[in-house]
């Protein structure tokens, strides 16, 4: 008897320590792909796809009926809280960057053909008149209404709204006790535990090569973690070259130019990726120095920049980021 009952208990442990499933399910969002792994028993695919349109319901500037749509076009002021929580996170890095993270980019990004609509070079003058309309400082919460200063102002969350998307995925998988898994959508990331493998999340930074294919893509470095979001932000894929001169994605929403400074990609790791993906895009915009000076004053975030300097790319690294790097290349 002894026997028998000795053996049960070895069944029931051997059956504690069997890992559970890694299911893996994959698409197109957001114009971009997303990867997501997680160990369940439960398969979540269809709950997690209604969590990423969440963001395209609230804050697609393509979605027509999105929330974010319709303020745009001056049909209603009324938000919801989703777009709350974005605009708080973007008011606050707004703040601490002293505007070279700005939500109303929007007539600009459009003015040079990177929003939704299909535009190409503006001239000086059209940039000058434009710039009126950007600066949250011209925006205004009023309970559940969002108040515009000119009605010609625009939102484009596009710079946020992706990691925003990838949290909201986290979320849903934690909060039913997933506690392995990584979400990658257009390569803004997080993860926690470990994968199928039995170790850290490992995850490959693009070297900044001006590929608009991807298809020549290259790794900087593989850094790995068991906990938080990674987001990379460059100039290096999404341009257009006109009159021999490269013009980026990446607007700076105090001149009204695309970015033209001398860090080629930026990548931040933080607790979450809507702040990774924020911060990324801000320090794009900011360059090297400013960056390092708002980074120094942050303990919740570590970073990578890679830059130019004297024509050779170079790279800086937060002593924390350091840490996370298993291979460089």
């Amino acid at each position: 008897m002894m026997r028998f009952f000795v053996f049960i208990g070895m069944i029931c442990l051997f059956s504690a320590c069997v890992r559970e499933q890694y299911r893996r399910i994959e698409g197109k969002i957001y114009g971009t792909y997303y990867r997501i792994t997680y160990e369940a028993k439960e398969d979540f695919s269809e709950k997690l796809k209604a969590e990423m349109e969440k963001v395209n319901a609230s804050l697609s500037m393509f979605n027509p009926r999105s929330v974010v749509a319709r303020w745009n076009r001056g049909e209603s002021e009324e938000v919801d809280s989703l777009f709350m929580r974005m605009f708080q996170a973007a008011e606050k890095i707004n703040r601490e960057t002293k505007g070279a993270f700005d939500i109303t980019v929007a007539p600009l990004a459009n003015a040079w053909g990177f929003g939704y609509k299909q535009n190409r070079f503006p001239l000086p003058e059209e940039i000058d008149s434009l710039l009126q309309y950007i600066g949250m400082e011209k925006l205004k919460i009023a309970g559940c209404h969002l108040l515009k200063e000119k009605k010609e102002m625009e939102i484009d969350a596009s710079s946020i709204a992706k990691g925003l998307g990838v949290d909201l995925v986290a979320e849903f998988l934690e909060g039913h006790k997933v506690r392995n898994y990584m979400v990658d959508i257009g390569g803004e990331i997080r993860a926690k535990g470990e994968s199928d493998k039995e170790r850290p999340w490992r995850i490959g930074i693009d070297k900044p090569i001006g590929d608009v294919a991807a298809s020549g893509r290259e790794l900087q470095m593989i850094i790995q973690f068991t906990g938080g979001a990674i987001a990379t932000s460059g100039n290096y894929r999404n341009y257009y070259i006109h009159e021999g001169k490269k013009y980026a994605h990446t607007i700076n929403p105090r001149t009204g130019y695309p970015v033209q400074r001398d860090i080629l990609s930026s990548s931040v790791y933080a607790p979450t990726c809507m702040e990774a993906d924020a911060y990324a895009t801000a320090f794009m915009v900011l360059g090297l120095e400013e960056s390092k000076k708002i980074v120094e004053n942050n303990a919740e975030i570590e970073v990578c920049f890679v830059y130019e300097q004297e024509g050779e790319n170079k790279v800086w690294m937060t002593e924390k980021f350091k840490d996370l790097v298993v291979k460089e290349e």
